[in-house]
């Protein structure tokens, strides 16, 4: 069994731009082996030995009694034309119609399930095998964070209050202080810190997400075993896709500042300014969207950052608008998990501490707090984040998971391997081939 069962991408394999996703080739359909299978009777006739048994034509009927059975009694319990069930007092069954073995018998449902229609689709984990609705997206973040809070919640809870810690202590010192300088630090250093430990946050989280959508259990070590050879590649496209945003702001600056320099300043520079402004933002969320697959890309597949960056282009195109009102959906929804968790320590900040701490929480920076109303509110964004980061790294993941399961059919890959990896607990068996002693894909 391979250290990343069922998330290795297809390769050359992956169908190109506008083509429709190829599955995986199913296993081999059971059947009598060549030394098993029983002799053909003699009245229907061998081929000569030493010669190949000739096919037969294409548009020759298959499966025709000969003519002399046509209109013979079926066996018993049967009906049929020409039976002598058609028609008689035995048609349509026995004591009532539709019970008994006649026409119109009841008959077993479709695949062996109850109710008409396919049989429903695997669910070893926390999501059903199939392409993902908005609500089972959502459905499959909040259930990972509930099925492994062991594992999740003492990560984003160790991140949030380190976090908190730092930026609550910096603003602090910078407040007695004064001074550019310090107001700087404490403005930059948290930022730093964030990014470097969401980076490895992050990394962690989508190992817990691809092990729960194969129902396998994890524990943190286990989790950073996992994502520890990526790390380093995964802050490698972290910095990268910074570069990309800051070019793009870079490119958009350069108008304005070219007017500035040969007609200096002017009415319509602001215009100008604004306009550029607001173009390099619509590409930005345009690029944010098109990348937005690249980090469990490159933590899944194992892949370096340029082909992650190429994987999330390929996966995203053609679901742009989809993914792009998943991901705002999502973030409103977890906006106001947060605004709501968040208020009962404002509340508390502003009766104990600071009566103006509602407008620093409005958004009012020149508002000042004091020390314990600073503390009461750090807790509360620590309890917020504790909730929210898992949430937002599982979407990302599991929006990654559906679009390789709507264009490289993944669904039937993570199905042979949650049944190699986690049987007991997907509690469901996918189909073997038989007389193979290891499920497909181990």
């Amino acid at each position: 069994m391979t250290d990343n069962p069922g998330w290795t991408s297809p390769g050359s394999t992956e169908p190109a731009d506008g083509a429709p996703p190829q599955a995986a080739r199913p296993a081999a359909a059971p059947g009598p082996s060549a030394s098993t299978a029983p002799e053909a009777p003699a009245s229907q006739g061998t081929a000569p030995q030493g010669t190949a048994e000739q096919p037969p034509a294409p548009d020759a009927p298959r499966d025709i009694p000969p003519p002399t059975q046509w209109g013979a009694p079926a066996a018993p319990g049967q009906g049929g034309y020409g039976a002598p069930g058609y028609g008689a007092p035995g048609y349509g069954a026995g004591p009532g119609y539709g019970a008994g073995p006649g026409w119109g018998a009841a008959q077993p449902p479709y695949g062996g399930h109850p109710g008409w229609g396919p049989p429903p689709s695997p669910k070893p984990g926390v999501i059903p095998l199939r392409p993902l609705g908005v609500g089972e997206l959502l459905d499959g973040a909040f259930t990972t964070v509930r099925k492994y809070w062991r594992t999740v919640l003492p990560l984003s809870l160790g991140f949030a209050a380190f976090s908190q810690t730092v930026q609550t202590s910096l603003d602090w010192w910078a407040r007695q202080s004064g001074g550019g300088l310090p107001e700087m630090t404490a403005a930059l250093v948290p930022a730093v810190l964030d990014l470097l430990l969401g980076i490895i946050v992050g990394g962690l989280l989508t190992i817990v997400v691809s092990k729960g959508v194969l129902g396998a259990p994890v524990t943190l070590r286990e989790a950073w075993q996992g994502a520890r050879p990526q790390l380093g590649r995964l802050a490698g496209l972290t910095f990268t896709t910074f570069l990309i945003f800051v070019g793009v702001m870079a490119v958009a600056a350069v108008p304005p500042v070219l007017v500035l320099i040969t007609s200096g300043p002017s009415e319509g520079l602001g215009a100008l300014a604004a306009v550029m402004m607001l173009a390099a933002l619509v590409v930005m969320v345009w690029l944010w969207i098109l990348l937005s697959l690249a980090a469990p890309a490159l933590m899944l597949e194992r892949q370096g950052v340029l082909t992650a960056l190429s994987r999330s282009r390929r996966l995203v195109r053609g679901a742009w608008w989809r993914l792009f009102g998943i991901n705002l959906l999502t973030s409103i929804i977890v906006g106001l998990i947060a605004g709501v968790a968040v208020l009962p320590f404002v509340f508390l900040a502003s009766v104990f501490g600071s009566p103006d701490a509602f407008a620093r929480f409005a958004g009012e920076r020149a508002v000042e707090l004091s020390l314990p109303a600073m503390i009461i509110i750090a807790v509360g964004g620590t309890v917020v984040a504790t909730i929210t980061i898992p949430i937002n790294a599982a979407i990302n993941v599991l929006l990654y998971i559906d679009r390789r399961i709507r264009r490289e059919a993944l669904d039937i890959e993570l199905a042979r391997a949650a049944e190699a990896t986690a049987p007991q607990a997907a509690g469901w068996t996918a189909p073997t081939v038989p007389g193979q002693s290891t499920p497909p894909g181990a």
